[in-house]
């Protein structure tokens, strides 16, 4: 196979803040009397808890996430990847050599420190047979076997100030990829006395209530439950049993909130934000981090073991890939290789010839939102976008073979006829139960004369599917399956007569 390469390159600056960068994109923060620590770029980071110019504190080369200040705010416990597994590291606040206090094989996740400082709490799978679900343990600070907590499963918590009560969920949807989720899985703030074992739902609602922090009499936590359908803090009163909206965040979830003594640190938006408990204030923090940026520097990839998808020219000679978020032209057998994209700050998806040879249609967020571009291949021109979308993501490019219309499919299941001289798009069907994997295994066939296109979709239920051909003639949509049967793969004849399927 030919070696394909490709230069990535950020369009910065050289003397962009001399490596000071605005650190957006923080997360997992937590706040001690004086400081901040977060994870930016994979690495922990401190800064003071006004803001300013933070201090790296680790540089593996794997992830680390969930740094909490022990109680005194002497040290940070954190999961890190040092040696090929995620562990419980504890490090010195102002920097120093981490220690290591987990070894199992599964991945152990930080939650705190229990309120005398003198063990770290932590979530693992290491005891739950089928690996679907979490418990908690505490692991000395200075090391030793782990010590199981009596709570059947568990995902995040925090204890009470005396430690002999805890408030956690048992499940938890904050590293889902999809959000206002209303459902069985959905997870609620419970309290569980570690002397009596009784356990009290104190949310109890069809929303996803999680990551529970005891301060004081109060439980606060994180929830999607208010008018906004946005993930805010809120507040349980252990005394009075009420629950209480505390922010109003609206265009931005909050993420991972955690406390102090007498306030909350939060993500939204890419920034991180500091909750005041005393008069309900929140107010960003204003921070920066200087590095050396590493991930800027221009990078020669070979992308020949990353080809996601490929159309071939009409004539056979040539054939367009996409890889790594590149188009590029090759040979059938012999002759030049062209990156015709050369835009390593977007991606370009799903290229597709047109018949006649002429044009090259694909996908792509060069405008920061995906659009239908056509290049034209006999000419040494730019591509023009003839779609003016404002949001979604599209799949498979199917040309009629008059090479005047296109369809496709879009993340929300609608099939799109596309019209090239206009960009004028159609709807022309809605389908049901079509996750990733339907969406891009989406195929169309078009009659030899252009009129019709035909394809196999599944509404009844999940199971079977029913044949569908449009007319773009009369703009008609005909079911010509029952659906009883799983009928899929329709192929048009070569004379348009027949449709085969299986």
């Amino acid at each position: 196979m030919k070696k394909i390469y490709v230069i990535f390159m950020a369009m910065v600056s050289f003397f962009t803040g001399y490596g000071q960068i605005d650190a957006r994109l923080m997360q997992y923060p937590d706040v001690s009397d004086s400081h901040i620590a977060f994870t930016y770029g994979d690495d922990i980071y401190i800064v003071d808890k006004a803001g300013g110019v933070a201090h790296q504190l680790t540089s593996p080369q794997g992830p680390e996430f969930y740094p909490r200040f022990s109680p005194d705010g002497k040290y940070i416990a954190y999961t890190a990847n040092y040696n090929g597994n995620f562990d419980v590291y504890v490090i010195p606040a102002m920097g120093g050599v981490p220690k290591r206090l987990t070894y199992h094989g599964m991945p152990d996740m930080v939650q705190g420190w229990t309120p005398d400082g003198k063990s770290v709490l932590f979530t693992s799978l290491r005891e739950s047979g089928k690996e679907r679900f979490s418990k908690f343990f505490t692991v000395s600070a200075e090391g030793g076997t782990p010590t199981r907590l009596p709570i059947p499963y568990g995902e995040f918590a925090s204890y009470s100030s005396d430690g002999n009560t805890i408030a956690y969920t048992d499940r938890s949807r904050v590293n889902r990829n999809w959000k206002r989720y209303r459902g069985g899985t959905a997870p609620d703030i419970m309290i569980f006395d570690l002397t009596t074992f009784k356990t009290e739902n104190i949310t109890n609602n069809a929303a996803n209530d999680e990551t529970p922090m005891w301060v004081g009499n109060s439980i606060y936590y994180m929830s999607d439950n208010g008018p906004e359908k946005r993930n805010n803090i809120w507040k349980y009163d252990v005394e009075k049993t009420t629950n209480t909206q505390i922010t109003q965040f609206k265009d931005f979830d909050i993420t991972f909130p955690a406390n102090g003594k007498d306030e909350i640190v939060f993500e939204a938006g890419g920034n991180i934000y500091l909750l005041n408990l005393n008069n309900g204030i929140s107010e960003e923090v204003n921070i920066q981090v200087i590095n050396d940026q590493r991930a800027l520097i221009p990078t020669l990839k070979n992308v020949a073991e990353n080809l996601q998808s490929a159309t071939i020219s009409p004539d056979g000679k040539r054939v367009v890939v996409q890889a790594r978020g590149e188009l590029f032209d090759l040979p059938a057998t012999e002759g030049f290789v062209s990156n015709i994209s050369q835009n390593s700050g977007t991606a370009e998806r799903y290229p597709a010839w047109s018949p006649d040879g002429k044009s090259l249609a694909y996908w792509s967020d060069a405008s920061g939102e995906y659009q239908l571009m056509i290049r034209n291949m006999t000419k040494d021109t730019q591509p023009i976008a003839i779609t003016n979308f404002t949001s979604g993501f599209n799949y498979e490019i199917f040309w009629s073979p008059n090479s005047k219309k296109i369809v496709s499919i879009n993340q929300a299941m609608e099939v799109q006829l596309i019209d090239v001289a206009t960009g004028s798009v159609k709807i022309t069907d809605h389908g049901k139960y079509m996750f990733e994997g339907n969406l891009r295994g989406f195929k169309v066939s078009w009659s030899p004369d252009s009129r019709y296109f035909i394809y196999s979709m599944s509404k009844e239920n999940r199971v079977t599917s029913s044949l569908f051909l449009y007319d773009t003639q009369n703009n008609q949509l005909n079911k010509l399956t029952s659906g009883f049967y799983n009928d899929a793969d329709p192929v048009f004849s070569s004379d348009g007569n027949y449709i085969f399927y299986t």
